[in-house]
């Protein structure tokens, strides 16, 4: 919710199986994190690696260059842990991502119209509801409903490796006076006793999660509505907190002492001293 009205989140990609035609819900954005993120939920969702993925020509992916096809070294990184092979479309080949085209469009024209969404969360609660009916569907093309073929599609992956790729987004800062830092377009409030330290950041999918010294100093739910200011009450009342020490250090004179530079050195060294 932002600002009294419900926000009416983008329509995420889809995922959609070559053989059996299943859809998963994928990323809500183009960024290499989010849709990393949310290629490896399908995957775990679906509890199986296919050998061999086909992509469009996304920026995050990977591209065509000199008459070969070159992957980002993210995308890269991702894939080889899982041990998938890639195909990256040819540019102007509509025909070769057929299947997800149609699988966004029947998500643009089944889906959403008519629908409500309180929250992304709420979008996605029913998102998961709509894909269980539209995996259930009859699909004429393979004569059969995809769910029935899901679990020989299955026997045929590979399994997802004993630790699994995080491609989540991570950056390190310096703590600012205004203890709040940004990350993917939104602002989020940090335990201000930091300021002034270096901070490690790491955002998903769902939550941003800041760290000092291996010390967590601030947890927030990730918002998807970018240029928003998410503040914790605790680190707030914090804040408050140490402008009052400060303000009351100042006004006695109880503040530390600082040691004052006898100017005169200066003439000595220079050699002017009277």
């Amino acid at each position: 919710m932002t600002g009294g009205r419900a926000v009416r989140p983008k329509p995420r990609g889809m995922s959609t199986a070559g053989n059996h035609r299943s859809h998963w819900a994928s990323s809500p954005g183009r960024e290499s994190h989010d849709l990393l993120l949310g290629h490896l939920a399908c995957l775990v969702d679906l509890g199986r690696v296919p050998r061999q993925g086909v992509y469009d020509n996304e920026g995050a992916i990977g591209r065509w260059r000199n008459g070969r096809p070159e992957l980002t070294p993210a995308f890269q990184a991702f894939r080889g842990t899982l041990g998938m092979g890639v195909v990256l479309c040819a540019p102007r080949d509509p025909e070769a991502k057929g299947l997800v085209e149609r699988a966004n469009g029947y998500l643009e024209t089944s889906f959403l119209p008519g629908r409500r969404f309180a929250s992304p969360a709420d979008f996605d609660v029913q998102l998961a509801d709509w894909l269980v009916l539209a995996n259930g569907r009859h699909h004429r093309a393979i004569e059969c409903r995809p769910m029935d073929r899901i679990a020989e599609d299955r026997a045929a992956m590979l399994s997802l490796p004993p630790v699994l790729p995080d491609p989540a987004f991570r950056t390190t800062i310096r703590l600012g006076r205004d203890h709040h830092v940004r990350v993917l377009g939104s602002d989020y409030s940090v335990e201000p006793r930091t300021i002034g330290r270096r901070v490690d950041i790491r955002a998903d999918l769902d939550e941003v999660v800041v760290t000092c010294a291996g010390d967590v100093v601030a947890r927030h739910e990730r918002s998807l509505v970018r240029h928003r200011t998410v503040t914790d009450p605790v680190h707030a009342t914090s804040a408050d907190a140490l402008r009052q020490t400060h303000r009351a250090t100042m006004a006695t004179g109880s503040g530390p002492e600082v040691e004052v530079r006898d100017l005169a050195a200066y003439d000595r060294l220079l050699g002017v001293a009277p």
